[in-house]
């Protein structure tokens, strides 16, 4: 089997320390991690590490018992072109033996695509606050590219019931700033790559996410490169329309809606004044406003935002029931 990808980085496993558990009490080997003020620091109770496949057993109190296949295979497919930025979490059962806590669909993704070993945090305790704040902590210290950082925010949300807010705060960053670097890991895998590179920079990223049409990104991306544009440029492109992919089918581009600058404009302020994406779509006939959310509490956020009143009243009634 050819070579496989074991990411462009490591994502949060760059924010703790490598070497195993020494004593029975969580505490980890000082050479691990760095102990500078601007590294991240040594986490009690878990450490990173490479496992083969075949040592990790999922866990027998999995929740959830259907894995969407499509979704799997679309997982495996960027799994295969850009590596595991999300790293599994497992315990040590003995024996050089692990189980799964967090990340069976990238487990089983890694399978399909047969990444092996793949990269995993190696936990401990059991309290996942406790290891949540401290990759929060680490991520604040540690210097990341732009994809490796929306692996680590996605993780931390994913597997460690983190929210925009905590996340926010404890990096010193702001809600849109957290919002926009997510988005990234919607890019193409392909177009992620040349992000993790650096050959293009996040805001080239940011203005190409504006584009529904993952070809037209891929397109637009690879002019980016070949023609040295800037960010700027890149906007004024998207937003006149004219980042179409070549060889696109003719009934797609007769069918492409009229593109209006004003509506990209507004787009971004509604997503700046939200803290989530927000889509503005003109038709012949008439138009719509999609606004994205994450979880329950991000959406219940957003209608407080958009409608006090109707939160309020949301709340009051969840109160009763």
């Amino acid at each position: 089997m050819s070579q496989q990808r074991r990411g462009l980085g490591k994502g949060l496993g760059a924010l703790i320390p490598t070497g195993p558990i020494v004593d029975g009490t969580g505490a980890v080997s000082p050479s691990g991690g760095s102990t500078q003020d601007n590294g991240p620091q040594p986490i009690a109770g878990a450490y990173f590490r490479e496992i083969a496949l075949k040592a990790i057993t999922p866990n027998p109190r999995q929740p959830r018992d259907f894995f969407d296949e499509e979704r799997l295979e679309e997982l495996a497919a960027s799994i295969k072109e850009v590596g595991l930025l999300q790293p599994i979490v497992v315990r040590s059962i003995g024996g050089g033996s692990y189980e799964l806590i967090m990340g069976e669909r990238r487990w089983r993704a890694c399978q399909l695509v047969g990444l092996d070993p793949v990269p995993a945090i190696v936990r401990n305790t059991q309290d996942d606050d406790l290891l949540r704040d401290a990759l929060i902590e680490n991520l604040q210290r540690e210097q990341l590219n732009p994809l490796e950082e929306a692996a680590a925010y996605q993780q931390l949300l994913d597997d460690f019931g983190a929210t925009h807010e905590q996340l926010a705060q404890r990096v010193g960053r702001s809600r849109p700033h957290i919002s926009n670097t997510l988005r990234l890991l919607n890019l193409p895998p392909n177009v992620q790559l040349t992000v993790a590179a650096g050959v293009i920079s996040a805001g080239h990223a940011r203005a190409l996410l504006a584009l529904d049409d993952s070809r037209a990104q891929e397109y637009l991306a690879k002019r980016i490169v070949a023609e040295g544009l800037s960010v700027r440029t890149v906007e004024e492109i998207v937003a006149t329309g004219g980042a179409k992919a070549a060889g696109a089918a003719p009934k797609e581009r007769s069918a492409k809606r009229p593109s209006m600058p004003g509506l990209v404009h507004l787009a971004d302020r509604l997503s700046d004044h939200f803290e989530t994406k927000v889509k503005v779509d003109l038709g012949h006939r008439k138009g719509r406003i999609v606004v994205e959310f994450a979880t329950i509490d991000d959406l219940e956020r957003i209608i407080s935002t958009m409608a006090p009143e109707a939160a309020h009243a949301m709340r009051e009634g969840d109160e009763v029931a």
